[in-house]
């Protein structure tokens, strides 16, 4: 998962080492996630469809290939997002619709209450399933291209949102940093084992900050965050459902 921010920082520059990394990633086999969180109307939108998730259609750039998924918006509505469903499905790649977020202040709108007693992610995560439900979406294991973010932080409306939204894998970020831990993920699952993709950016990119490696590891840093790594993975790894 790629955060495109820490690269429009830089500009022009930046933009080329975004995509730099996204072609380095298809290379090694990875799936690549291109964390942009973009969202607008329609016309906007399918520029930023075009830009951020299909494939290149300029002849000196043939070579380039866009990420395998995005994160969006939903804010706009369903006319905001059917550009990039549209890309999605024609282009077999896949979006990430933030419904349940995991830095602090989302509790302030996310799980404010509606009339019907809903809470708003509630009442998105509703919305994200009838629109992933969509057969020409759905793939032969039984999820859809529409995918939903569900914080790790949000412990305590995992479980209600797993089951709202069965056609959803869920994207999973507050892991680590955040204080998302192994005990809080396992609902993000499925019965089978199925149906999450967790993520740990800076507890794994920035390891050689931390005592625990650094005083084992000292100033070697690619040992550091390969072994926080290691360590992510044997972590997320028990807590999914046996």
């Amino acid at each position: 998962k790629i955060n495109i921010a820490f690269f429009e920082r830089y500009y022009a520059d930046g933009l080329d080492a975004y995509f730099d990394l996204i072609q380095e990633a298809d290379r090694a086999g990875l799936i690549v996630i291109g964390d942009c969180k973009r969202g607008d109307i329609g016309s906007t939108a399918e520029m930023y469809a075009s830009a951020m998730l299909a494939e290149p259609d300029f002849a000196n750039l043939e070579d380039l290939t866009g990420p395998d998924a995005i994160t969006v918006n939903p804010y706009f509505g369903l006319d905001g997002l059917q550009p990039f469903i549209d890309v999605a499905r024609e282009e077999q790649k896949g979006l990430f619709v933030l419904v349940r977020t995991s830095n602090p202040s989302a509790a302030e709108l996310q799980t404010a209450k509606l009339e019907s007693g809903m809470t708003v992610a509630e009442f998105v995560a509703r919305q994200v399933e009838n629109w992933a439900a969509d057969p020409t979406l759905v793939g032969h294991s039984g999820y859809s291209a529409i995918g939903a973010v569900v914080g790790a932080t949000a412990r305590e409306e995992i479980a209600t949102l797993r089951a709202m939204m069965p056609h959803c894998l869920f994207l999973v970020p507050g892991f680590g940093a955040q204080g998302g831990t192994a005990s809080d993920i396992g609902a993000c699952f499925k019965p089978d084992g199925t149906g999450a993709l967790v993520t740990a950016s800076r507890s794994v990119i920035y390891a050689f900050d931390d005592m625990k490696y650094v005083e084992r590891f000292t100033s070697e840093w690619e040992k550091c965050i390969e072994q926080a790594c290691k360590d992510f993975v044997a972590e997320v790894r028990n807590a999914v459902p046996k």
